[in-house]
């Protein structure tokens, strides 16, 4: 990776896919009519042989995009036996949508845990009800599937009995302005490099996620045992004490042996920070829970790779600065600009990268990039990174 590029930080959820209020009218009703997560599972268990897959949505006001997310799941090639909706404070009309839409939802009790809280409720309930061999994808409520997510996740997860989660490669949804615009791009990228990696990918990302039962089973007899971070204390599936919980997650399933995935063939849109100061927030907390994750779990054969990512980042952000300093220095102490031929050089490498990596949106945006047009956003990211490593090393308080 070039050093001006700011150092693709572990990638996990972002979100979304437009909003989408009507909805097929053979919809309602269509994964049972039970609201209750306890009796998600009961109708049908008894009727078929084969393993089952549950779909767990967590949602928090997300009234704009809950109906498409739904019905999204009832147009997969392998479609999910049953889709629960858990609505997590919501005071908007998320719970209404879900139900119109099909899903079963439930709502959280003293929930303080925010998505965490959320899914570790939820799961406490329905795993209990599911055989080990059964499935569960665990689905951001503002990120739409392609038809093919579910099979194709299936067909890998049956294939390798070590393969302890296949994740999701998402594309960004349309809006957002020029922010999403440069979002886009940068998705288009991560996809590129995970594609070429063979679907080797550094997380889970919590867009969309799906695993074995008995896997989830193992992760949490680990936790009471204390063989991994204890998260919660109460044997939840997630760590209710971090900031990137599907960062932790997929820590926790490499420590105990699993390896995860992100095929081409689990595919997805999602959401984009439609601001700056959205997109700032959703960074600087990314950072920082990878920065403390890396920390939770200490310097170990899983995470000396994430180690190595953190200080590449640092030594990007250095770079960075030199290269900037040559630029502005001249200009202040001099009045006249005085690019050496050392950075000038970079630079070319640097715009032929831009232009090479974003081959999937089309010739015309590939040249554009060549412009290095997104420096600037580069630098925006890698101010948030350093950002993050002060908070962290400071012992600043954190923010979801």
């Amino acid at each position: 990776m070039n050093a001006l590029a700011a150092p693709a930080a572990s990638v996990r959820t972002a979100a979304l896919a437009e909003a989408v209020i009507a909805h097929d009218e053979e919809l309602p009703g269509e994964y049972g009519d039970s609201h209750d997560a306890a009796a998600i599972t009961e109708s049908s268990m008894s009727n078929s042989t084969r393993s089952r897959v549950v779909v767990v949505i967590p949602a928090h006001n997300e009234s704009e995009g809950i109906t498409e997310t739904v019905t999204a799941l009832s147009r997969q090639t392998r479609r999910p036996d049953e889709v629960l909706v858990v609505s997590d404070n919501s005071t908007d009309n998320t719970v209404d949508l879900a139900e119109i839409a099909g899903a079963h939802v439930t709502e959280t009790v003293g929930n303080s845990y925010k998505k965490a809280g959320a899914l570790n409720q939820a799961l406490s309930t329905v795993l209990p009800q599911l055989q080990e061999d059964d499935f569960v994808l665990v689905q951001d409520a503002d990120s739409v599937l392609d038809p093919e997510f579910i099979e194709s996740a299936l067909s890998r997860l049956t294939a390798d009995d070590r393969l302890g989660a296949v994740g999701g490669v998402f594309r960004g949804q349309d809006g957002g302005g020029f922010v999403g615009h440069l979002q886009r791009n940068e998705y288009a990228r991560y996809a590129r490099d995970v594609r070429r990696l063979k679907g080797k990918c550094l997380v889970v990302t919590g867009t969309a996620a799906v695993f074995r039962v008995s896997t989830l089973q193992h992760v949490r007899s680990a936790r009471l045992s204390g063989e991994i971070p204890v998260g919660d204390g109460h044997g939840g599936i997630y760590d209710t004490t971090v900031l990137t919980e599907d960062n932790e997650i997929s820590f926790a399933l490499m420590h105990l042996g699993y390896k995860i995935l992100s095929p081409k063939g689990c595919t997805l849109t999602t959401e984009v920070m439609p601001t700056w100061r959205e997109l700032w927030n959703q960074r600087l907390r990314w950072k920082r829970g990878a920065i403390e994750n890396c920390v939770q779990y200490g310097l170990t054969r899983v995470t000396a790779p994430y180690w190595g990512r953190q200080l590449v980042t640092i030594l990007g952000i250095l770079v960075t600065v030199a290269y900037l300093a040559t630029i502005v220095w001249p200009l202040v102490a001099y009045g006249t600009p005085n690019v050496q031929p050392f950075w000038l050089a970079l630079t070319g490498v640097f715009a032929v990268e831009r232009i090479i990596t974003l081959r999937d949106r089309g010739p015309v945006r590939q040249m554009l990039a060549g412009t290095l047009y997104e420096l600037p956003f580069d630098i925006f990211l890698q101010v948030c990174h350093g950002k993050a490593y002060l908070d962290s090393a400071m012992n600043r308080e954190r923010s979801w």
